[in-house]
């Protein structure tokens, strides 16, 4: 049975028109380690079944909010708040701040309003993600700098709509960041309908807006919907989509936030049609199961910037972790390591080379995982370290081709044993303190688990690096001992 709080969020959602079959699911506290709060099927459930449709009229965003008509579209854009999350997180502090004449107040109780994301940490706990790129991508002071400049400047020239006494209760800096934090969590992104141009809206929506502008970071939405008409679409298909038509919104979707996340575990996808969205199941769903959504197989220390919790799963050889984890290589790291092998590169001018990497479509972090080196990042060290690579792709127009030699493995090297050294523990060191984990505070232990994560990454690719390197010392010697073998037979014959 269902609490009284989840009761009374499931009578609220069929209220207005959210339909669900009660006897097949229904909401589940399934405890922290099985992600807390969840949907649970009550009855088998088939391939393609219906769990559950929102009319898209109970879909909380700057369009279905009454705020933006109330500020006026021209005021709207002039401060900024077509741009980013601002919009949408000035919308949820007005609709919260109403109460019970607000349609959403039933679904505002039903958040969390205490999150373990890392943009809360005190400094304390941060120092414990030092060396992971988590840190770098919090944002918090660009956050409040649009609390700041965006909302409380806009709170503060409306004051019929936001009473000035209202401001510390409603409008404080600690309710912007915990609405920030629900977006984060557990925001969709959605395809905006023809005719559903709002008051004061337009389609651009730069989900970078309350991050740090490094061009590294991404403030994505927890999860996209799908089209009805093709469930097959791939991701990068997805992107391609959006890149041409940049027609979405993040949104707020009542129930379809519930569904909890785990990597490679996911059970119903939500589509969306003219009129409404609909969470189906991808597969067979057994009695008693969970159901899960996904948030795309994300690495760890996305997981916990995003939404404050990590995945454990069975890795093999007694190891636990997650399979999508990645260490994020900085290009500047790749500079360092050649001019210190190269000293005669520090006063040469590389920031042509770099433009015109840059320029053809390269980045300036690259990604790596628990498979191959990426390709990108041997092709921007070749780039780099190699006059006549520089010389052959300016002539040709391409990026150097990613083959790998002796000189482009000893620099990779040195790269990879760098990125290692950012972090103030070894790997070692974290897997003993990972052997009492549940001993440890609760973001610690998230901490930890995302460095070792980046950290075996690391070495496994330090090691194989290692090997080829010996291998090819070794054909180097024999290659020699053969020439002068062969030599030394023509000084005999000589003789």
């Amino acid at each position: 049975m269902p609490s009284t709080e989840d009761q009374a969020f499931l009578d609220w959602f069929k209220a207005h028109n959210g339909k669900i079959d009660t006897d097949s699911v229904t909401l589940k506290d399934f405890g922290a380690s099985e992600g807390g709060r969840g949907l649970v099927a009550l009855r088998d459930l088939p391939e393609n079944y219906d769990v559950f449709s929102i009319p898209r009229s109970l879909v909380l965003s700057t369009r279905t909010s009454s705020l933006p008509s109330k500020i006026g579209a021209s005021k709207w854009r002039e401060y900024g708040l077509h741009k980013g999350w601002s919009g949408l997180i000035l919308c949820m502090l007005w609709e919260a701040a109403q109460g019970p004449a607000s349609k959403w107040n039933t679904y505002f109780v039903s958040m969390p309003s205490k999150f373990d994301v890392p943009i809360l940490w005190e400094d304390r706990d941060l120092s414990e993600l030092q060396g992971t790129s988590v840190v770098d991508k919090l944002g918090k002071e660009n956050a409040e700098h649009d609390y700041n400049e965006k909302i409380l400047r806009v709170v503060k020239a409306f004051p019929h709509i936001f009473p000035t006494e209202a401001i510390p209760q409603h409008y404080s800096l600690e309710k912007f960041h915990i609405m920030g934090c629900r977006i984060m969590s557990r925001s969709f992104t959605l395809e905006i309908q023809e005719g559903e141009e709002g008051e004061g809206q337009s389609n651009d929506n730069d989900e970078n807006e309350i991050q740090p502008d490094d061009g590294n970071t991404s403030m994505g939405s927890a999860m996209d919907v799908d089209h009805e008409d093709d469930p097959k679409q791939t991701s990068e298909e997805q992107d391609e989509d959006e890149d041409e038509e940049d027609e979405t919104e993040v949104v707020m979707v009542p129930l379809a936030d519930f569904l909890n996340a785990r990597y490679q575990t996911e059970n119903v996808k939500l589509f969306y049609e003219p009129q409404s969205l609909k969470m189906v199941t991808t597969r067979p769903i057994q009695a008693g199961e969970q159901i899960w959504n996904t948030y795309g197989d994300l690495p760890n220390a996305e997981l916990l910037r995003r939404f404050g919790h990590t995945d454990l799963v069975d890795l093999g050889s007694g190891k636990t972790g997650n399979p999508g984890d990645v260490v994020e290589l900085r290009a500047d790291l790749v500079l360092q390591s050649i001019i210190e092998v190269h000293p005669e590169f520090e006063n040469a001018n590389l920031e042509e080379r770099i433009d015109w990497w840059l320029e053809a479509g390269g980045d300036d972090v690259f990604v790596l995982d628990y498979d191959e080196l990426p390709q990108d990042f041997i092709s921007f060290t070749r780039l780099v370290m190699n006059d006549s690579e520089w010389q052959k792709a300016r002539s040709k127009e391409r990026p150097p081709k990613p083959t790998i030699d002796k000189e482009t493995l000893e620099i990779i090297q040195r790269v990879l044993t760098k990125r290692t050294s950012l972090y103030p523990t070894t790997l070692n060191e974290d897997e003993e303190l990972a052997s009492n984990l549940e001993a440890l505070p609760l973001n610690h232990k998230h901490a930890l688990i995302v460095r070792i994560g980046e950290k075996r990454i690391l070495a496994e690719h330090l090691d194989k690096i290692g090997t080829m390197l010996k291998a090819s010392i070794g054909s180097g010697d024999r290659k020699r001992r053969r020439e002068d073998g062969t030599s030394g037979n023509k000084k005999k014959q000589k003789q």
